[in-house]
C-alpha cells in the first residue's frame, strides 16, 4: 500500500505518522517528485525532507546526531562586544597590562613576562598544586548504551589522594573529536539526571562532543563542597584552587582518550560549577575555550558570589564561620580578605585566557556591567592582535535557560569543531 502524502501537512508531521524508514522513504520520494514537477529542469528536494531522509537513513531505532545552526557564529557574534555605555570602561581594577613594579606591557614579549608574573603571584597567595597526574589510571565500573552515544561510568584519581566517580558519554561515529569536561554538585545533573537546562554533557553529545562530567558528590553532602589537599582540617591550597587542579586531571582523563582530539578539549560549569570552570580554565592554559555560566566573575558581595567562604578562598580551620554574607557578628577569614585589602581581584585571571575564547553565560550574578572587568581581557587580547575572544550573555534569573543554553552550544560548535 502506497503511503498517502496529505496535501496540506508540513513534511514533519507527515512523516511522523509512518513506521518504517522504508514508507518514510517513499514519502519523501513522493513529496519530491510533487515539489519538482512544476519545474522540470531544477531538480530541488525540500530541505525538511533531505533532513527527515538522513535522519532515517541511519534505520529504526537509531538516535541522530543533533547539529547545531550551520554556522554557530550567527548565533554568537553579537555578544563579543559590550554595550555602549559599558564600552572602554575599565572601572577601579588595575589593568593587567601592568607590571608588579608599575611597568606597562607593551608588546606580545611583555605579556608572556606579565603573564608568568600574575600566574606566579596568584598561586604563591593560593598554594601550590601537587603534580599533575598525567597519566591517570581509569577504571571503568559501567557501561551503558544511551541513543547515539556510549555512557561509560568511570572512576580515577583527581587528586593525590582522592578517587571520583564521573561518567564518559562517547558518541558514534568519526574520531577522533572534540570534548567538553562538565564540573557541578555532582556528575549526575550535566548527563541528563537532574534539573532541567543544566544537563550541558548530554546536550554536547548529541552535538557531537565526547564529555567528561565530575562533580564534588561526598563533598556536597557533607556540606563541604570543594576539594582540601592534603585533608579538610590542613589545606595548603585554597579549596577553589584545589577544584582546578582536579579539572586539570580531568583534562588528562579526556585527552588520552583514543577518542578525544587533545587540542579541543573545553571546560562548562554553572554557579559552583561555574567559578570551579573559570578557576580552571585560567590557572590551567590546556583548555582551549571555557564557558562559566552565571558564576559572579568578580569579588562582590552578593549572597551568591560567596568567594569569602571556606570552600573557596576563605579557607580556615574548622569551626567554619556561618554560611551567608559578611557581618561584623559573621566575620570572613582567610586569603580572600587580603585580596581584597590588596586591591587583587578575578580579572587578573581572566587575562590568564588571552588569546583563548570564553564565554559567560550571564544571569543574576553576572549582568551586563561585567562588561567592564571583561575590558581588561579585551584589552590583552587586542595588545596580541586577536578580537573576538571575550564574550558574555544576558539572562535575569540565574538558571540557564534554553536560549542562554543554545548560545553556549554554538560557542563550543564554533570554537572546538573544524569546519
Amino acid at each position: 500500500m502506497r503511503p498517502r502524502v496529505p496535501e496540506d501537512k508540513p513534511v514533519v508531521a507527515v512523516l511522523s505518522q509512518f513506521t518504517s524508514s522504508s514508507e518514510a522513504r517513499r514519502a519523501v520520494s513522493m513529496i519530491t517528485r510533487k515539489t519538482t514537477s512544476r519545474r522540470p529542469r531544477r531538480f530541488c528536494i525540500p530541505a525538511t525532507a533531505v533532513a527527515f531522509f538522513a535522519l532515517l537513513s541511519s534505520g529504526p531505532g537509531q538516535a541522530q546526531e543533533v547539529s547545531g545552526q550551520a554556522d554557530p557564529w550567527e548565533t554568537i557574534a553579537p555578544f563579543f562586544s559590550p554595550p555602549a555605555e559599558f564600552e572602554g570602561q575599565l572601572g577601579d581594577y588595575r589593568s593587567p597590562l601592568l607590571l608588579a613594579d608599575g611597568t606597562p606591557v607593551k608588546t606580545a614579549a611583555d605579556w608572556k613576562k606579565r603573564r608568568a608574573e600574575i600566574l606566579q603571584q596568584w598561586n604563591d597567595l593560593m598554594g601550590k598544586w601537587p603534580p599533575l597526574i598525567t597519566e591517570p589510571k581509569i577504571e571503568v565500573l559501567s557501561t551503558e548504551r544511551r541513543e547515539n552515544f556510549e555512557q561509560r561510568k568511570i572512576r580515577f584519581h583527581w587528586t593525590p589522594n582522592e578517587l571520583t566517580t564521573g561518567y564518559l558519554l562517547i558518541p558514534e561515529g568519526n574520531s577522533p573529536r572534540p570534548a567538553v569536561v562538565t564540573v557541578y554538585y555532582e556528575p549526575e545533573t550535566a548527563i541528563g539526571l537532574g534539573k532541567e537546562e543544566r544537563d550541558f554533557a548530554y546536550q554536547l553529545t548529541k552535538r557531537g562532543f565526547v564529555t567528561l562530567s565530575i562533580g564534588t558528590t561526598e563533598a556536597t553532602a557533607a556540606k563541604t563542597y570543594a576539594l582540601y589537599y592534603p585533608d579538610i582540617d590542613h589545606a595548603e591550597v585554597q579549596p577553589l584552587s584545589m577544584l582546578g587542579y582536579a579539572a586539570a586531571n580531568a583534562w588528562h582523563v579526556l585527552a588520552q582518550c583514543p577518542e578525544v582530539d587533545s587540542k579541543r578539549i573545553g571546560i562548562v560549569g554553572h554557579s559552583f560549577g561555574g567559578k570551579w570552570a573559570m578557576f580552571a580554565s585560567c590557572l590551567f592554559d590546556k583548555y582551549a575555550c571555557a564557558v562559566w555560566s552565571d558564576p559572579g566573575i568578580v569579588f562582590d558581595d552578593r549572597p551568591s558570589v560567596n568567594y569569602w567562604e571556606p570552600w573557596y578562598l576563605g579557607y580556615h580551620p574548622r569551626p567554619w564561620r556561618q554560611r551567608g554574607v559578611i557581618t561584623e557578628e559573621n566575620p570572613a577569614h582567610g586569603l580572600h580578605l587580603r585580596l581584597v585589602a590588596e586591591g587583587r581581584d578575578l580579572h587578573e585571571l581572566h587575562a590568564l585566557m588571552a588569546p583563548r575564547p570564553f564565554l559567560v553565560s550571564g544571569g543574576s550574578e553576572d549582568q551586563p556591567k561585567r562588561w567592564v572587568p571583561l575590558n581588561h581581557t579585551i584589552a590583552v587580547n587586542r595588545l596580541l592582535g586577536y578580537s573576538d575572544r571575550v564574550a558574555m550573555t544576558n539572562r535575569p534569573e540565574h538558571s540557564p535557560n534554553k536560549e542562554s543554553n543554545a548560545q553556549l552550544y554554538a560557542f563550543f560548535e564554533h570554537f572546538l569543531k573544524k569546519r
